[in-house]
């Protein structure tokens, strides 16, 4: 019999089963049409987390300030006075491996332009903060050199705040007020959306990092202050005791290579400079965001991974639907095989039959479960918070997924049967 031949009679005998046909399809198209969505769904978290690391910057180390202790009352991280401008320019001197290192402090509070208001963040920064955070300003030209070294009265707001405020009118020019404090807006920076950590990114505004030392932080400290309490007991709260303290160091190293070297000579040059005795514990936290970075990486991988084998689950159900009915129709056609082998027909071509079937259950199953995948990718895509990139990779993987279920759980049905004895079968009374 020729390829032709063995189709037709394929064809032929399962129209006359169809809708045992159609059922036994429908396990194969169960299961390539969730490959293809939980393969489409992993791509996608992958392909958003790599756009996320993008944004961060795999390539730095973010030191911190430990926290602060009076007595059995410990503060927050970053609320020891531990760094200081003097350490982040021996980290920019000693180190040549360093390009950039950016310092800061933060806090919050109520900006108020005309009759809106908005409660933010603020954070006080020097001029590495913008190349190591990859900020750019989409309005505005930002700070200069000048309103670095005076502690101008001068702010950027990122784009939540500025929505908050100025809706769509142009805020550049504007003064709005941090607290007490009047800060005139010198520019607006690019939306970042959300942050690696699930924070909104554009939900802030930054001010020369001696503005937010000389103006922000005394006067939260002021608002913070209970009336009985002393001046000095609130400023230890919210104000740094040095008026060179940072809470944060932010340090970009040139080629990604050197990290773990230059986080080694980081730690080193740190527990020199506060004069920490061997054994003694950090008065200052590193952050490798490399390492974070391969940890989220791997674990997104994983999960994709995951997901793609709990879909397959679904083919392997559909293979042995499809075994065990080929099983049932070899059961059920012993005599009709004995007619073709007792008339010419070998045992290849009785095998191929039977396998041909098989194949085209699963092949059928296959191209209506790749159209269900697909779109069911794309409904989830548009409707769905989850994020979907569909690859035609993956079409192809789940055309030669379906073959291999045919060819795999027809193989043995489709051997039985030609295995069978031509007299015996003739003699089977079905």
């Amino acid at each position: 019999m020729t390829f032709p031949d063995v189709l037709r009679s394929a064809v032929f005998s399962l129209r006359g089963n169809f809708m045992r046909s159609i059922l036994t399809a429908l396990g194969v198209i169960i299961g390539i049409a969730a490959v293809i969505v939980m393969v489409s769904v992993g791509q996608g978290t992958q392909s958003e987390l790599d756009q996320m690391i993008s944004r961060l910057g795999s390539n730095r180390l973010e030191v911190f300030a430990s926290s602060s202790r009076q007595g059995p009352v410990r503060g927050g991280a970053g609320s020891a006075a531990s760094l200081t401008d003097d350490d982040a320019e021996a980290i920019r001197g000693e180190i040549p491996e360093v390009q950039y290192v950016a310092t800061s402090i933060r806090g919050g509070g109520q900006v108020v332009f005309a009759e809106n208001n908005w409660s933010t963040r603020w954070e006080g920064v020097n001029a590495d903060y913008f190349p190591v955070n990859d900020w750019e300003y989409a309005l505005g030209s930002g700070f200069s050199a000048r309103d670095f070294s005076s502690a101008a009265k001068v702010v950027v707001l990122g784009e939540t705040v500025r929505r908050e405020l100025f809706g769509d009118a142009d805020p550049v020019g504007a003064t709005i007020r941090l607290g007490r404090v009047p800060l005139r807006v010198v520019g607006v920076l690019v939306p970042k959306g959300q942050g690696n950590w699930g924070q909104d990114s554009d939900d802030i505004i930054i001010v020369p990092l001696e503005t937010g030392r000389r103006r922000l932080a005394p006067a939260a400290a002021a608002a913070s202050t209970p009336a009985t309490a002393t001046p000095a007991a609130g400023a230890a709260a919210a104000v740094p005791r040095q008026a060179s303290t940072v809470q944060q160091i932010s340090v970009m190293v040139g080629r990604a290579e050197d990290l773990a070297y230059v986080e080694e000579e980081l730690n080193s040059l740190l527990r020199q400079r506060h004069r920490i005795a061997p054994g003694a514990e950090d008065d200052f936290a590193v952050r490798n965001i490399a390492e974070i970075v391969s940890t989220r990486t791997q674990t997104t991988r994983l999960m994709s991974l995951l997901l793609g084998a709990v879909a397959s689950i679904s083919l392997i159900v559909g293979g042995i639907g499809i075994m065990n009915i080929m099983l049932v129709s070899v059961t059920e056609r012993i005599r009709e095989i004995g007619l073709r082998m007792a008339v010419g027909a070998g045992p290849k071509e009785i095998q191929a039959q039977f396998l041909a079937e098989a194949m085209l259950i699963s092949l059928g199953g296959g191209f209506i479960g790749i159209a269900l995948g697909v779109g069911g990718a794309l409904l989830a895509s548009k409707f769905g918070a989850l994020p979907v990139m569909l690859d035609a990779k993956v079409v192809l993987m789940a055309t030669g997924f379906s073959v291999a279920t045919g060819l795999f759980f027809g193989f043995y049905p489709a051997r039985k049967a030609a295995r069978l004895d031509p007299i015996e079968a003739l003699r089977h009374q079905g």
